[in-house]
């Protein structure tokens, strides 16, 4: 009986610690990457440059990703014109009430749009919640926009009801997983960021990493420094690599990156460039490239958004002067001959293939 009971115990104890073994390696896939991981990730990649996409027929991501309004014809386009440029990532927006209403249909269109990026040899940074503007994010047939002010129908992903219901997010944690848990090991997606720009958010930023990380994907995760410099903090603690925005002049931006250079991660721009706020190409971008800072200026195609028009009230002219952001006119002839130089210049590539001329 005694020999019985030492065996029993015996039994007991490595299911004890075969469990705590499970325990810690799954607490340890919760935690960031290790600084070199980062970096090695980081280091299999060229200078990442390139720029938020919306296409100009979408007034924001819902209109960008529903059935009704998806637009590959536009999207193939665009991305054309931003490889003439020599830009080798885009950044994008996907919207939970577009996968609340039909998941398969957004996953399909997804991957059509990774697709149609990794023809132009670009790769894809990937956001799935954001706190920006509109609270209520419906589906259906998108308003048209507000003449003269910048990004009047952008709408946030969840929205602040759905943020702040806890009953809620059962649903949003099924979101991240399905997405992410689709495209985790897809080599076109370059990145996830789960949050843009959260503003009251920091629990559902810290539940959103903790979905993603359960999908175990094999990109890196992160959010958008954004938010009380707690939340900032929290932020940079939970990420891969450090994503971060800066629309200012340049002494400015030094100031951010000094601020974020102790992270000793991997620091990714992914919103800048603003004329009207001193955030210019000529002089912005030569320092990403110098500091090897991954960066995506806002906007590509002035289109339905109107982030050419500056952040605020309307204003009164038809055509604001300077732009505030992007680059090209519908047509795809530059809003500038010397920006689109400076672009060249900096990514390397020749006027081939061209862009259409004025």
């Amino acid at each position: 009986m005694r020999t019985a009971s030492l065996r029993t115990l015996a039994a007991l104890l490595l299911i004890t610690l075969g469990s705590s073994i499970a325990q810690a390696a799954e607490s340890a896939s919760m935690q960031p990457w290790p600084t070199d991981k980062a970096w090695t990730w980081y280091g299999q990649h060229p200078w990442l440059v390139g720029c938020n996409f919306v296409p100009s027929t979408a007034v924001n991501d819902i209109e960008m990703w529903q059935k009704e309004s998806f637009d590959p014809v536009t999207i193939d386009r665009e991305l054309g014109w931003a490889q003439a440029l020599g830009f080798n990532t885009v950044r994008i927006f996907l919207n939970e009430v577009v996968w609340e209403a039909d998941p398969e249909g957004l996953k399909v269109r997804l991957g059509q749009f990774l697709g149609l990026a990794d023809k132009h040899h670009i790769i894809t940074l990937v956001i799935l919640f954001d706190d920006c503007f509109g609270p209520n994010p419906q589906v259906g047939k998108q308003p048209d926009p507000v003449p003269r002010l910048h990004n009047s129908r952008w709408v946030q992903s969840p929205g602040a009801a759905r943020r702040d219901d806890r009953a809620a997010w059962p649903k949003l944690e099924k979101y991240v997983k399905d997405i992410v848990g689709s495209f985790g090991n897809d080599q076109r997606v370059l990145a996830w960021e789960v949050y843009n720009e959260p503003t009251q958010s920091l629990p559902l930023v810290e539940a959103a990493f903790q979905w993603a990380r359960e999908a175990k994907p094999s990109q890196p995760i992160t959010a958008t420094v954004f938010g009380t410099p707690a939340m900032e903090e929290r932020i940079k603690e939970l990420s891969d690599v450090i994503s971060f925005h800066n629309y200012r002049p340049l002494p400015e931006l030094k100031d951010k990156v000094s601020i974020l250079l102790p992270t000793h991660r991997p620091l990714l721009c992914t919103e800048w460039m603003s004329r009207g706020l001193g955030s210019l190409l000529e002089i912005n971008l030569p320092y990403f490239k110098a500091q090897n800072i991954a960066c995506w200026s806002w906007g590509l195609v002035v289109g339905r958004t109107q982030t050419n028009f500056p952040w605020g009230k309307p204003i009164a002219e038809s055509e604001p002067h300077p732009w505030f952001h992007d680059l090209l006119h519908r047509d795809g002839t530059p809003y500038s001959e010397r920006e689109v130089a400076a672009i060249r210049n900096a990514t390397g590539v020749s006027n081939s293939p061209a862009l259409p001329q004025q």
